[in-house]
Order: C-alpha cells, then structure tokens, then sequence
C-alpha cells in the first residue's frame, strides 16, 4: 500500500526545488544534489551552535567550510590528473617543482617551503628518494647537514608531467572569470602571508595566543 503522506513530501520537495532552481528540465542527480544541500544546511554547525546558544561567527566559519572543502577537492583532482604520474599524486609534485625552482636545499628547507610538518614532510622526501627522484648528498659546508637535488628521473618526471599540473590547475580555478581569479589569487595570497608568518614564527602557539594576533 503506497505511502500517501510520503509521497505528498515528494512532490512538495519537487515542487519547491523547481521554483527555486527555475528548471523544468532538471535531471534526478540535480535533485538529489539540491535535497543533500538542504539536508545540509538544515543541520549545519552554524544551526547547531545557534541551538546551544553558542556566539557564531558566520561569515568566518563559511570561509573555514569553503576553504576545507576546497583542499578535499583539490587532492581528488590532483590524483586525476597525475594518474599517469603515481609518484607525485601525494604531494610529491609540489617537492619536485620547487626542487626545480631551487635547484638544491636541506631537507628542512624544503619542507618549510611547502609548509609541512617535520614528519609528513619527510615521510615524501623519502617516497621520492625511494623512487630515484631526489638524491641526497651532504652540506660541503656542514656534514651534519643533508641536502637534496632533483636526479635526472626527476628532471625527466617535471617535464613530462608539466601539462597534466597545467591542465589540473585550470581545473581548479573552475569557471572563474579572469579579473575573479586575479581578485582570489590577491586574497589568497594574503592569507597564506599570515599563515607562513605563523607557520614559521609561532610553531608551538596555542589558538588564542594566534587569534589574539589577528
């Protein structure tokens, strides 16, 4: 026996969408994408902190939300586009361009460049020295110091793969326009100045103590 009431909800939730989309000719995915969203935003934190009677700040957390959202994006994409490059799909690729741009730099270096912790940093270092992509050789000036330079793999590896990063950044920048991508690109910019500068400067800084900066 079918579901009176049930049915009803759809066609209320269809009917809705359809007005607020203005499509007569939306496909099922799109539906189902548009009563995930407002799943979403019927139980998001922002409702849940208003609920608990908690001070939200809801520009600043739907900034957090776009730009977490982003970075899970970006690593789904970047996998697609290095598939033919295993290697570099995990990061790597990021070491390897630098490496290209600095042609030789201690580990340490290296990693603060990309602005990685110490261990995760390492852990690629030594994924691309396993696969003969980097080469380590020590500091002419202090022997205690190993220092890193891209091999001829390596070499070969950036050139062959620079269309595919190409490729993917164009991706990633979506439908933009040009004069939005230089305004994101400014901000962006100037939000990773302050992040390096804690990054560098405020290693072991707790939350309020970075907030209280700000």
């Amino acid at each position: 026996m079918m579901n009176t009431n049930f049915l009803i909800n759809v066609i209320l939730e269809i009917d809705e969408f359809q007005k607020e989309k203005n499509k007569t000719n939306a496909t099922i995915e799109e539906f189902r994408i548009w009563l995930n969203e407002k799943a979403y935003n019927a139980v998001n934190p922002t409702e849940l902190f208003k609920k608990e009677n908690q001070k939200v700040f809801d520009l600043e957390n739907e900034i957090a939300k776009q730009v977490i959202l982003l970075g899970r994006f970006t690593k789904q994409m970047i996998r697609r586009g290095l598939k033919d490059f295993p290697q570099l799909a995990n990061e790597e690729f990021t070491y390897l361009y630098r490496l290209m741009d600095e042609e030789t730099l201690t580990k340490m270096q290296l990693v603060e460049r990309n602005a990685h912790e110490k261990q995760t940093g390492i852990e690629i270092i030594k994924r691309m020295v396993k696969n003969n992509l980097v080469e380590e050789f020590p500091d002419e000036n202090d022997k205690r110091t190993t220092r890193l330079k891209l091999t001829d793999l390596g070499k070969k590896m950036f050139v062959e793969s620079i269309n595919d990063v190409t490729v993917t950044s164009r991706v990633l920048s979506a439908k933009l326009e040009e004069e939005e991508k230089e305004n994101l690109l400014k901000l962006l910019r100037k939000l990773n100045e302050f992040h390096f500068h804690i990054y560098q400067e405020y290693k072991t800084a707790e939350i309020d103590e970075i907030n209280s900066l700000i």
